[in-house]
Protein backbone atom coordinates (compact mmCIF):
# COMPACT_ATOMS: atom_id res chain seq x y z
CA UNK A 1 0.00 0.00 0.00
CA UNK A 2 3.57 2.35 1.07
CA UNK A 3 4.45 1.56 -2.25
CA UNK A 4 2.05 3.19 -4.95
CA UNK A 5 1.19 5.91 -2.67
CA UNK A 6 3.79 8.42 -4.14
CA UNK A 7 3.46 7.12 -7.67
CA UNK A 8 1.01 9.91 -8.90
CA UNK A 9 3.60 12.41 -7.68
CA UNK A 10 6.38 10.89 -9.07
CA UNK A 11 5.15 10.58 -12.23
CA UNK A 12 3.88 14.59 -12.00
CA UNK A 13 7.20 15.15 -11.06
CA UNK A 14 8.95 14.25 -14.07
CA UNK A 15 6.11 16.60 -15.65
CA UNK A 16 6.91 19.75 -14.00
CA UNK A 17 11.05 18.71 -14.28
CA UNK A 18 10.76 18.46 -18.37
CA UNK A 19 8.26 21.63 -18.20
CA UNK A 20 11.19 23.31 -16.16
CA UNK A 21 14.14 22.23 -18.59
CA UNK A 22 11.47 23.20 -21.65
CA UNK A 23 10.93 26.91 -20.27
CA UNK A 24 14.84 27.48 -19.72
CA UNK A 25 15.28 26.12 -23.45
CA UNK A 26 12.48 28.44 -24.60
CA UNK A 27 14.18 31.25 -22.80
CA UNK A 28 17.09 30.20 -24.05
CA UNK A 29 16.29 30.34 -27.96
CA UNK A 30 14.54 34.21 -27.23
CA UNK A 31 17.58 35.72 -25.99
CA UNK A 32 19.50 34.30 -28.78
CA UNK A 33 16.83 35.58 -31.49
CA UNK A 34 19.45 37.79 -32.56
CA UNK A 35 22.65 35.49 -32.15
CA UNK A 36 24.40 35.13 -35.90
CA UNK A 37 24.71 31.29 -36.36
CA UNK A 38 22.39 30.27 -33.22
CA UNK A 39 20.42 27.16 -33.39
CA UNK A 40 17.23 26.84 -31.31
CA UNK A 41 16.67 24.34 -29.43
CA UNK A 42 13.73 22.08 -27.83
CA UNK A 43 13.23 19.37 -25.33
CA UNK A 44 12.25 16.13 -26.08
CA UNK A 45 10.30 14.30 -23.15
CA UNK A 46 6.53 13.38 -23.84
CA UNK A 47 6.93 10.61 -26.52
CA UNK A 48 9.56 8.72 -24.30
CA UNK A 49 7.21 9.43 -21.32
CA UNK A 50 4.28 7.79 -23.03
CA UNK A 51 5.76 4.75 -24.83
CA UNK A 52 7.34 4.38 -20.81
CA UNK A 53 3.68 4.39 -19.31
CA UNK A 54 2.41 2.13 -22.49
CA UNK A 55 4.89 -0.20 -22.23
CA UNK A 56 4.42 -0.65 -17.88
CA UNK A 57 0.66 -0.78 -18.68
CA UNK A 58 1.06 -3.48 -21.21
CA UNK A 59 3.13 -5.51 -18.31
CA UNK A 60 6.42 -6.32 -20.88
CA UNK A 61 9.62 -6.39 -18.63
CA UNK A 62 11.41 -5.20 -21.43
CA UNK A 63 10.13 -1.64 -21.46
CA UNK A 64 11.48 0.98 -20.25
CA UNK A 65 11.46 2.34 -16.98
CA UNK A 66 9.61 5.47 -16.16
CA UNK A 67 12.63 6.51 -14.05
CA UNK A 68 15.03 5.93 -16.79
CA UNK A 69 12.39 8.44 -18.39
CA UNK A 70 13.98 12.00 -19.14
CA UNK A 71 13.97 14.96 -20.68
CA UNK A 72 16.26 15.60 -23.26
CA UNK A 73 17.57 18.75 -24.80
CA UNK A 74 17.77 18.41 -28.72
CA UNK A 75 19.40 21.10 -31.51
CA UNK A 76 17.20 21.78 -34.51
CA UNK A 77 19.48 22.11 -37.01
CA UNK A 78 16.64 23.44 -39.20
CA UNK A 79 16.77 25.22 -42.21
CA UNK A 80 17.07 29.22 -41.16
CA UNK A 81 15.78 31.67 -43.89
CA UNK A 82 17.92 34.49 -42.28
CA UNK A 83 20.98 35.35 -43.55
CA UNK A 84 22.91 35.18 -40.31
CA UNK A 85 22.43 31.45 -39.99
CA UNK A 86 20.01 31.65 -37.12
CA UNK A 87 16.69 29.73 -36.87
CA UNK A 88 15.04 30.93 -34.01
CA UNK A 89 11.11 32.31 -35.15
CA UNK A 90 10.40 34.55 -32.77
CA UNK A 91 6.49 33.64 -33.09
CA UNK A 92 6.70 29.99 -32.71
CA UNK A 93 8.96 30.64 -29.42
CA UNK A 94 6.27 32.95 -28.12
CA UNK A 95 3.60 30.42 -28.76
CA UNK A 96 5.71 27.48 -26.99
CA UNK A 97 6.34 29.49 -24.50
CA UNK A 98 3.05 29.83 -23.32
CA UNK A 99 1.57 26.51 -24.39
CA UNK A 100 4.24 25.82 -21.42
CA UNK A 101 3.38 28.02 -19.23
CA UNK A 102 -0.22 26.50 -19.29
CA UNK A 103 1.10 22.54 -19.10
CA UNK A 104 3.32 23.77 -16.03
CA UNK A 105 0.49 25.57 -14.13
CA UNK A 106 -1.69 22.53 -14.55
CA UNK A 107 1.20 20.29 -13.06
CA UNK A 108 1.22 22.37 -10.19
CA UNK A 109 -2.71 21.94 -9.71
CA UNK A 110 -2.44 18.31 -10.12
CA UNK A 111 0.58 18.10 -7.41
CA UNK A 112 -1.58 20.39 -5.47
CA UNK A 113 -4.51 18.08 -5.53
CA UNK A 114 -2.74 14.74 -4.74
CA UNK A 115 -1.06 16.94 -1.82
CA UNK A 116 -4.82 17.64 -0.30
CA UNK A 117 -5.72 13.76 -1.18
CA UNK A 118 -2.94 12.71 1.01
CA UNK A 119 -3.48 15.16 4.01
CA UNK A 120 -7.20 13.93 4.28
CA UNK A 121 -6.34 10.27 4.09
CA UNK A 122 -4.15 11.43 6.72
CA UNK A 123 -6.53 13.06 8.22
CA UNK A 124 -9.17 10.63 7.98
Amino acid sequence: MINGLYDNIDLLKKGLDASWLRNKVIANNIANVDTPGFKASSVEFESEFKRALESGMEGSRGGDSLDNVTPKIVRNPGASFREDGNNVDIDHENVELAKNSILYNELVVQVSGEFKRLGSAIKG
